[in-house]
């Protein structure tokens, strides 16, 4: 569907504006998604994981090799060997809930089978996680629904145009969050399946 704004000189840029922060939503979420544990080892487990570096907090995919060299088991090696009592300690005191072990060159990290009750944990952290970026989306629709709206105040824009600029945007939000709640929906079933 061609856009309503992008034919209204005064709303040109806003239709991009506005799709693009909310797909970035939308990707930011999935992001989350992957990061999310299920019953299996998964190299994205540990990517919201961040490792004092000389004072940068840095991803821990950064620090060093990450790979599953079985379905239990991720396995990372340090780029930087002082790193790697640092990197097992960011591991185990994040909220992933894993126990990493070192020989002082790798860090094994294995992958527990989830309880239900882990399960329904992770399916209640990813639906915060879900409620915070559909709120985010809809931020996202205030601030276009402003823009708007002050374009009409300031006599860029018809009345008509207002209305179907602000319908637009509702279209636009409906289907971004329809985007992340389908996304939702398909990692809860994938976590849930034992």
């Amino acid at each position: 569907m061609a856009s309503v704004m992008a034919g209204i000189e005064a709303l040109k840029g806003t239709h991009q504006q506005l799709k693009s922060k909310m797909e970035s939503t939308v990707e930011d979420f999935r992001g989350h998604l992957l990061a999310a544990r299920t019953g299996r080892a998964n190299v994205h487990m540990l990517d919201q994981i961040k490792v004092d570096y000389y004072g940068t907090d840095t991803p821990v995919a950064q620090m060093g090799q990450v790979s599953t060299p079985e379905p239990t088991l991720i396995l990372v090696q340090p780029y930087d060997m002082g790193m790697v009592s640092a990197i097992e300690k960011a591991i185990r005191t994040s909220s992933v809930g894993l126990n990493p072990m070192t020989d002082g060159k790798v860090i094994r990290v294995p992958v527990p089978p989830m309880t239900e009750e882990r399960r329904k944990d992770v399916v209640k952290q990813l639906n915060k996680t879900l409620e915070d970026h559909k709120t985010a989306i809809r931020n996202i629709r205030r601030d276009g629904n402003e823009q708007i709206k002050k374009a009409a105040k300031d006599k860029l824009i018809s009345a008509d145009d207002e209305k179907r600029a602000n319908e637009e945007v509702q279209q636009l939000t409906d289907a971004e969050i329809k985007r992340v709640e389908d996304l939702f929906k398909a990692k809860e079933k994938e976590i849930m399946i034992v």
